[in-house]
């Protein structure tokens, strides 16, 4: 059974940084991407950032240059660095990880990043 188990969150003043791990049961290679989502309350969930097996990011433009996706491959990690935090950051946020060849997703149990003003 895949199990994603999310570390890092917490409270932060604006401007901090903050670092998320993402521990994955097996092979970050069993999946063909991975990535952060987060979602506010009242707001849909969305994706902060990705890479793929094959090391290819993408990042949503709200976060772009402050955010960073990362990898471990030897410690099955997934890692997302956030610097100059803001307060809008505040939100669960959530591993993910797709499978291959199928439209199945797994989610971690959700971390949550308090930032304030």
């Amino acid at each position: 059974q895949v199990q994603l188990v999310e570390s890092g969150g917490g409270f932060v003043q604006g401007g901090g940084s903050l670092r998320l791990s993402c521990a994955t049961s097996g092979s970050i290679f069993g999946f063909s991407a991975m990535g952060w989502y987060r979602q506010a309350p009242g707001k849909e969930r969305e994706l902060v950032a990705r890479i793929t097996s094959g090391g290819t990011t993408n990042t949503a433009d709200s976060v772009k240059g402050r955010f960073t996706i990362s990898r471990d491959i030897a410690k099955n990690t997934v890692y997302l660095q956030m610097n100059s935090l803001k307060p809008e950051d505040t939100a669960v946020y959530y591993c993910n990880a797709d499978a291959y060849f199928s439209s199945t997703q797994y989610w971690g149990q959700g971390t949550q990043v308090t930032v304030s003003s």
